[in-house]
C-alpha cells in the first residue's frame, strides 16, 4: 500500500508529502532521482548508491577491485581520464 499521494501540477511539478520527506531526510534543495527498472519508477534521495553502483557506473567494462585502495585508484585514473586537457 502506498505511503502517500501527490499530485502533478500544470507545470509537471509534485510536492512530496511530509511523510515521505521526514523518510527520506530532505528539504529544500535536496535532490531526487528518478529510475525506472521493469517498468517500476522509483525515486530516492540522490547519493544513495552502494560502492557497487558507483563501480558499475564508472568501471561498465572492469570488474571491481579486490581493495579499497584499488577503488581509490580507478577512480583517480577515471576522472584524470575524462577531465584530461588536449
Amino acid at each position: 500500500m502506498a505511503i502517500a499521494q501527490s499530485k502533478v501540477t500544470a507545470q509537471g511539478q509534485v510536492s512530496v508529502p511530509a511523510e515521505v520527506r521526514r523518510r527520506l531526510g530532505i528539504g529544500p534543495g535536496s535532490v531526487l532521482e528518478w529510475d525506472e527498472q521493469g517498468g517500476c519508477m522509483t525515486v530516492r534521495k540522490a547519493g544513495r548508491h552502494s560502492s557497487a553502483e558507483v563501480h558499475a557506473a564508472l568501471f561498465q567494462d572492469e570488474p571491481p577491485p579486490a581493495a579499497a585502495a584499488g577503488v581509490k585508484e580507478g577512480i583517480r585514473a577515471y576522472m584524470r581520464k575524462r577531465h584530461a586537457r588536449g
